[in-house]
């Protein structure tokens, strides 16, 4: 607790799948130079459907802090999923004589708790940036499900099918294992029992050194390659179903600004690139679809930095 007549600081995190981690906010918070927080985590995977004010660490956070005190959140998103929801957590806050500071892009010059001296309601000014912002969140948001839908309409028509692959049913794990140390590679296995690499690589984890070490005639191993991936790729990825590698690369991925936006410098293997690639294909639309151009001009920047990544590494 800070001693009278200080304010203490908070600092309140989230992540929406428990293969997420927390690092780009602690790029964004650590940047803004926030002394001896006292931290408030949810468990991996809480929803932003929950309202904030029903999540466990916010509500502890609510009742630790004390007036005067500022909590601090490096994205909206990760405190709300829509205007009702800002606006209530506003309530509370200037209730309890709390301040919030979002440090990410849009808000972070603005004090969204501010109030009229007179009257006590929340500034007309601040409530309609609030108001929209939000909803243009909830814009972006739904736009990326519909191009995520076309996009899997399109390849259904093309007889491919969306989502991930399932796991390695328990009764064929050992069937596998043997055919891959009888020789049977990763893909072939995949293809057999109608599941993704990833999925294959997991059954086999163990084995995957000790038999690479074993086999001289095996390709060399790609080495990873550093990438700045445009904001409005990084946005959509995150929003998409990916394996935990993908997540993980992202996730790890670090945060250069670009004036107004930003780009993330993902470090990984160009096979992962060229994934990450593969599945903003809805930012080019299937035919007959429009699309949005600063979507597609993004896709296509970073299209061309993995497309050159063929040149130097042949492959």
């Amino acid at each position: 607790m800070a001693p009278q007549g200080q304010h203490q600081d908070h600092v309140y995190k989230r992540v929406s799948t428990d293969q997420q981690s927390t690092a780009r906010q602690n790029l964004v918070l650590d940047e803004a130079g926030i002394e001896d927080p006292v931290v408030f985590e949810e468990d991996g995977g809480t929803s932003s459907r929950l309202h904030p004010l029903q999540r466990p660490k916010f509500r502890e956070l609510l009742t630790y802090a004390r007036p005067g005190d500022i909590v601090h959140i490096s994205e909206m998103f990760r405190l709300v999923g829509g205007t009702g929801h800002i606006l209530d957590v506003l309530d509370v806050l200037h209730r309890d004589q709390v301040a919030l500071r979002i440090h990410d892009v849009a808000f972070s010059a603005m004090d969204l708790t501010a109030r009229h001296l007179r009257t006590g309601e929340l500034l007309s000014t601040v409530k309609f940036m609030v108001q929209t912002l939000a909803a243009a969140g909830e814009l972006q948001r739904d736009l990326q499900r519909e191009l995520t839908y076309d996009g899997l309409r399109a390849a259904e028509a093309k007889g491919n099918k969306g989502g991930r692959r399932p796991a390695v049913p328990a009764a064929k794990i050992d069937a596998v294992r043997t055919a891959y140390l009888e020789g049977r590679s990763i893909a072939a296995l995949a293809r057999d029992h109608d599941v993704s690499r990833g999925a294959i690589r997991t059954a086999v984890a163990d084995l995957l050194l000790e038999y690479t070490a074993v086999d001289p005639g095996a390709p060399a191993p790609e080495l990873a390659v550093a990438l700045d991936m445009p904001g409005k790729v990084a946005d959509f990825l995150r929003a998409a179903e990916l394996e935990p590698a993908e997540r993980a690369t992202l996730d790890q991925g670090v945060t250069v600004r670009r004036g107004q936006g930003y780009t993330l410098r993902v470090t990984t293997v160009p096979a992962v690139h060229r994934r990450l690639l593969d599945l903003c294909q809805p930012f080019d639309g299937p035919p007959g679809i429009s699309v949005i151009p600063a979507q597609r001009k993004a896709r296509r920047e970073y299209a061309n930095r993995v497309n050159s990544l063929a040149a130097h590494t042949g492959r």
